[in-house]
């Protein structure tokens, strides 16, 4: 596993980070199983493990604090987020006010069993939710150091321009794949700003080839409905990249992780997933590189 830089935080992290969400949080995956892929994580050298309240019906993020009961965190940079959470019934609620935001980050450190978490990230915010009395909010959280950054994740480039303007923000997450190379103007800008930055969606959902269209269990089930319901058009995209499924020496998503990992501006990609092979198949993407002839195909699909 390599490393980079967090942007000016100070902090580092493994160049592939998982993302505890989705169906990894769901009560219907095993817990066993899900505490196994982030131990498994945890000793090829990740150190980077992105969660949410709001996440897999606000069990995501109780399931990975069990999950890190026990093992050694200092190297470890944990990443939460506030600004929604889970208000039953399969909603998503949104409170942006400070008083709402600290009691998540209360609960946070609770629910992970950390005095303090590496980054605290607002998930998804509005240009006009980022208020004055938000900002020092977060702030405070730093100077207390409850969080060691603070960050936002939002897949709307205006918040992330914004957020680029702002002092108290040290790192963004950008919906950042193979079918988002619009996005590299705007790391770049985030970059030169001095913002960390993170690559969110960097599999781009299992649309590349149709793979996430591929059903073997109920859990290929429930992803392949949820792209379906909300990401139609990227799996219409994602069917000019099928070719990346088709190399020799790298898979598909391991050329689609170097893909992202090729931009230096990038600090961690981080990618979600349910097995253990296809954790042990993301992590053999660290290091990889792009020839010429397969990143120019890869252009070309783009468009």
């Amino acid at each position: 596993m390599l490393y980079r830089p967090l942007g000016r935080t100070g902090l580092t992290v493994s160049e592939i980070g998982l993302g505890c969400a989705s169906w990894w949080g769901m009560k219907a995956f095993p817990e066993a199983e899900a505490c196994a892929l982030v131990h498994a994580a945890i000793d090829r050298g990740v150190t980077f493990f992105d969660t949410g309240g709001s996440y897999s019906h606000g069990e995501a993020e109780p399931r990975l604090g069990r999950a890190l009961a026990g093992r050694a965190t200092d190297r470890l940079v944990i990443a939460t987020k506030a600004g929604t959470y889970h208000a039953g019934g399969g909603r998503i609620a949104r409170d942006f006010s400070p008083a709402a935001v600290a009691v998540s980050l209360e609960r946070s450190l609770r629910n992970l069993g950390v005095e303090a978490v590496g980054l605290l990230q607002l998930h998804g915010p509005a240009v006009g939710e980022l208020t004055d009395e938000l900002l020092a909010t977060l702030q405070g959280f730093k100077d207390r150091g409850l969080s060691r950054a603070v960050g936002l994740n939002s897949f709307d480039p205006r918040v992330i321009e914004h957020a680029l303007t702002l002092p108290v923000f040290d790192v963004v997450m950008v919906d950042y794949n193979v079918l988002r190379p619009e996005r590299e103007p705007l790391i770049a800008r985030a970059a030169a700003a001095g913002k960390g930055v993170l690559a969110g969606m960097a599999l781009a959902m299992g649309h590349t080839g149709r793979q996430v269209l591929k059903l073997h269990s109920p859990r290929d089930v429930w992803y392949a409905l949820r792209a379906l319901k909300n990401h139609r058009a990227d799996v219409a995209r994602g069917a000019r990249f099928g070719f990346l499924h088709r190399l020799e020496g790298m898979t598909g998503p391991q050329a689609a992780l170097a893909y992202v990992l090729a931009n230096p501006n990038v600090a961690c990609a981080v990618v979600g997933t349910t097995r253990m092979a296809h954790l042990l198949e993301n992590l053999g993407a660290s290091g990889r590189t792009l020839n010429p002839e397969l990143l120019g195909r890869i252009r070309a699909a783009q468009g």
